[in-house]
C-alpha cells in the first residue's frame, strides 16, 4: 500500500485564500518592458489559491479588469521554520489517517521524517501557490514538490520574487464601467453641440497593493486620464480639446463645447434611427516597484437620434 502523499496535506497546513495578499524577495528578469495581456474580455484577473498573498485597495472587485494574465501562474511562497513545520505536520496525524484508512503508523512515522530531519537548522519550508484564474495554474501547482526546506536568505527555484508580488496586484486591478450622459439627453439636432459626459465612475484612481506579511509589498495605481470619443458617423465632429480628464463636460449655460459631438447630419436611415456614440477612457498604470505597463481602456455606446431642425417661412402677398 502506498502511503499518503505530501500532496494533499499541503492543503491543511496552507488552506486556500482567494483574493488576500503576499509578497517574497527576490529578483526577475524584467524581459518585458510593457508587461503582458494575454488573454481578451474583461474579467477578474487573479484567484490565490493554498497562498499567504494578502490582496487590498479599492481596485479589487470591480467589473471591468482586462484579462491580464500572469508569466507563471504558479509559485512557491515561504512559510515555518523547522520546528514550526515539524508541529504543523504532527497536528494532521487525524487527517493523514483519514485520507488513507489503511496507512499504518510506520507510514505516518515515514511522512514525518522529512521535517523532523530538518528540526535545529536555519531556514524556512517553502509551499507552492497557483492562481486558480488561469487555466494552467492547478497542473502548474501540482509540478511543484509540496514542500522545500530553504537555508536563510535564499530562494528557491520556482520562488515568488517581487517582481511577480508586483504582477499579481495588476492582475487584481479592476477599473470602473460608467454611463454616457448627453445634453441634448433624447435627441440631438444637426449643427447643435452634443455635450457629453460620463457618471457611475466613482474614484478615478484605482490602486491594489499585494503584501506577503513581514517580507515584501507592491503597489499597482491605475488614473483615469484621457475620454476619447467617436460619434458613429464620418458626418460628425468630435470634440475632444477639454474632457476634464476623461470626465467629460456637463452642460452649463453659455458656456462653449470643449468635449462633445456636432453632427452634420440627421440620423434618418440608420439602425433604429440614430448613431452609436462610443466613448472610451483610458487608465494609466503605475506600479511600485517601478514597471511600464499598458495602459486599461474600458468603452461603453449609447445611442443618439438626430434630427433635422425645422424651420417655417411665411410669405407675405402684397394687397392691390
Amino acid at each position: 500500500m502506498t502511503p499518503v502523499t505530501p500532496r494533499l496535506l499541503v492543503l491543511l497546513g496552507v488552506g486556500a485564500l482567494a483574493l488576500t495578499t503576499a509578497g517574497m524577495a527576490g529578483t526577475a528578469a524584467a524581459d518585458d518592458p510593457k508587461g503582458q495581456k494575454y488573454q481578451d474580455g474583461r474579467t477578474v484577473g487573479i484567484e490565490l489559491t493554498h497562498s499567504q498573498i494578502i490582496l487590498s485597495g479599492n481596485g479589487i472587485g470591480g467589473k471591468r479588469g482586462d484579462g491580464f494574465r500572469l508569466k507563471r501562474p504558479c509559485w512557491y511562497e515561504p512559510g515555518p521554520d523547522a520546528d514550526q513545520m515539524l508541529k504543523e505536520q504532527e497536528e494532521v496525524r487525524p487527517y493523514f489517517f483519514k485520507l488513507q484508512p489503511n496507512a499504518t503508523e510506520d507510514d505516518f512515522k515515514k511522512y514525518i521524517k522529512q521535517f523532523s530531519d530538518q528540526v535545529g537548522k536555519k531556514g524556512r519550508w517553502w509551499r507552492p501557490a497557483y492562481n486558480n484564474k488561469d487555466p494552467n495554474g492547478m497542473a502548474c501547482w501540482t509540478a511543484l514538490e509540496p514542500f522545500v526546506f530553504v537555508p536563510p536568505g535564499e530562494t528557491p527555484p520556482g520562488g515568488i520574487t517581487r517582481e511577480e508580488l508586483r504582477d499579481i496586484a495588476r492582475a487584481a486591478l479592476t477599473v470602473p464601467e460608467f454611463k454616457i450622459r448627453t445634453s441634448p439627453g433624447t435627441k440631438s439636432y444637426v449643427r447643435l453641440g452634443t455635450y457629453v459626459w460620463l457618471t457611475g465612475m466613482g474614484a478615478t484612481t484605482r490602486s491594489v497593493t499585494a503584501t506577503l506579511p513581514d517580507v515584501a509589498s507592491a503597489t499597482v495605481t491605475a488614473r483615469l486620464t484621457s475620454l476619447t470619443l467617436k460619434p458613429g458617423t464620418s458626418a460628425a465632429e468630435s470634440i475632444t480639446e477639454d474632457c476634464r480628464d476623461g470626465l467629460g463636460q456637463t452642460y452649463s449655460k453659455g458656456q462653449p463645447l470643449k468635449c462633445g459631438i456636432i453632427y452634420k447630419r440627421a440620423s434618418d436611415g440608420q439602425p433604429g434611427g440614430a448613431y452609436v456614440l462610443t466613448a472610451t477612457t483610458a487608465w494609466g498604470v503605475t506600479s511600485d516597484p517601478q514597471f511600464a505597463y499598458e495602459d486599461i481602456e474600458v468603452s461603453a455606446t449609447r445611442s443618439i437620434p438626430v434630427g433635422e431642425v425645422q424651420t417655417t417661412v411665411r410669405e407675405s402677398g402684397s394687397g392691390s
